[in-house]
């Protein structure tokens, strides 16, 4: 039988120097734009699969799409300008 003190000593190992640092916060930060553009072109799929097909649907996840494109294509234009890392 294992003791739940292997387990417990897993999951409290990791110390305060495991945060992540600045530099990865500010990447975090520089590609939230493109983060939650994913998010909404997952949420007009998802919405898109609940109900029956309709255009509404369909224009949503197209505008969903184009923008998330769009914020890629930022972003990557940045990183060409060595604006982000």
């Amino acid at each position: 039988m294992d003791h739940i003190v292997t387990v417990q000593e897993a999951v409290t190992a990791f110390a305060p120097w495991m945060e992540p640092t600045d530099a990865q916060l500010d990447a975090i930060e520089l590609e939230m734009p493109a983060i939650l553009a994913d998010v909404d072109l997952i949420d007009a799929a998802i919405a898109a699969l609940e109900t029956r097909p309709a255009e509404l649907d369909a224009r949503r996840t197209r505008r969903a799409r184009r923008k998330a494109l769009a914020t890629r294509v930022v972003l990557a234009n940045r990183a060409g300008c060595g604006e982000a890392a």
